[in-house]
């Protein structure tokens, strides 16, 4: 889509999977290079989003203009960082968008920004788009671009121009043109089919990857986007795979004797690292190089060792472990050495995912009865919870390191798991609305 711009015992090996089951399923601001008249302001955990006008995009095909800049304005209100202002308020109608608009008419209704595109049909079954962006108060234009790109992929145009606005104006990279790996879920409980799909960051463009025929669990992207690893339970025991996005091809991560599962791959893509188990219910961590084939085993301990997760230079990871007897966070080189608890609190700890900056550890804890979404610094230190609910799960970093996504499974017979957004702060939680239960996402790196 080119854009411009064997084990001997079938009981013990049932045991195991069933301890990694129990393993599995178990605060910043804007950026201070924000323009200081178009910045949002936070106290105390509560942001005030900036005011922004998005008209009507013009165009020939004036549905299409409409419906991107749509996408455009949804993408810009559920970051939380900004208000988009109610069309039927605006005094202007934007005809021209190379003409400065009358910025008195904007500041009368409390705009501090603007956003305008043209939409043009190319003919050639491309679809191309402009876009300006105004500081209303500064009474100047802030960033233009164009893109063109299939018809087909309009929605990636929107996103495109979100993420342009949402840089110009905190300082931050948009997170808007992902994508998001996860298990549609369908069905009764006693009888769950869970298959492999992707979407859009924003719940769009739902597409199946797998049948339902087994059991799928902890889809991952690789930092190339074209493929995921997974866990699969198949033949009687879990197993890692890689599958290509484009061609749907799968391939068998490595050939070990047991069960494989909690697969990640290296900030480079060209190792994957996963959890290898025993029949003596323990699992360790092991690396396979994707181009070599080879192994090696990371971690020696007499515990479960599982959830490994990259730091974003590749130099170490984070893991959970219960080698102590409570179920903690761990930091080690990404060699197997040096090994260290990092968590501290009370209660058991899971799913820990490295931030894209490297400056937070996300995770699951459970205590009183709670499931916590957390984060913590690498050192262990400022821990703090951003949600919590009956049964949460999973955490997932957008790329830009700003926004989690997790899921979270209902109470009820007719209960399911459902993805949710939040904020690093702990503000603007938002259910990403799919069209069945959802569980197990992960964000794509940006496509762009």
């Amino acid at each position: 889509m080119p854009i411009m711009k064997s084990y001997d015992s079938r009981n013990a090996m049932l045991s195991v999977l069933s301890a990694v089951m129990a393993a599995l399923i178990g605060a910043a601001g804007l950026s201070s290079s924000a323009f200081a008249q178009l910045k949002g302001t936070q106290t105390e955990g509560t942001i005030a989003p900036i005011p922004i006008a998005v008209p009507f995009f013009v165009g020939d095909d004036q549905k299409l203009a409409a419906d991107i800049s749509d996408v455009v304005q949804a993408d810009l209100e559920r970051s939380g960082l900004f208000r988009p202002l109610d069309r039927a308020s605006f005094l202007e109608q934007v005809r021209d968008i190379n003409s400065a608009p009358r910025f008195g008419d904007w500041r009368s209704i409390q705009a501090d920004a603007l956003v305008v595109g043209r939409i043009v049909n190319g003919g050639d079954g491309r679809v191309g788009a402009e876009f300006r962006l105004w500081d209303v108060a500064g009474g100047k234009q802030l960033a233009g671009q164009r893109f063109s790109t299939s018809a087909q992929n309009w929605r990636r145009i929107a996103h495109m121009i979100a993420d342009s606005v949402y840089e110009r104006m905190t300082g931050e990279k948009g997170y808007f043109d992902t994508r998001v790996v996860f298990v549609d879920e369908t069905g009764s409980k006693e009888k769950r089919i869970k298959r492999l799909a992707i979407m859009d960051q924003d719940g769009a463009n739902v597409r199946l990857l797998s049948k339902g025929d087994e059991l799928v669990l902890t889809p991952r992207f690789s930092p190339t986007n074209q493929e995921i690893t997974y866990m699969s339970y198949t033949s009687d025991q879990p197993k890692v795979f890689i599958m290509n996005l484009e061609s749907g091809r799968r391939e068998l991560v490595g050939d070990f004797p047991g069960m494989t599962f909690a697969p990640r791959f290296s900030p480079d893509g060209q190792r994957v690292v996963m959890s290898l188990g025993t029949p003596d219910g323990r699992s360790s961590i092991y690396e396979l190089d994707l181009r070599t084939r080879q192994s090696r085993r990371l971690t020696q301990s007499d515990g479960i060792d599982t959830s490994p997760s990259y730091s974003p230079d590749g130099n170490q990871i984070a893991f959970e472990s219960d080698r102590d007897g409570a179920q903690r966070l761990y930091v080690m080189n990404s060699d197997g050495s040096g090994a260290r608890s990092i968590s501290m609190g009370d209660g058991s700890y899971s799913t820990p995912v490295w931030s894209p900056r490297g400056d937070y550890i996300a995770f699951t804890k459970q205590s009183g009865g709670r499931f916590l979404i957390g984060v913590m610094k690498p050192d262990g230190s400022g821990e703090r919870v951003l949600t919590e609910g009956f049964h949460n799960e999973g955490p997932t970093w957008a790329p830009n390191g700003r926004v989690l996504m997790f899921w979270r499974d209902s109470q009820g017979g007719r209960g399911g798991p459902r993805i949710f957004s939040v904020d690093i702060t702990g503000y603007n939680e938002r259910q990403v609305q799919t069209p069945s239960f959802a569980s197990d996402p992960a964000w794509s790196p940006l496509l762009n």
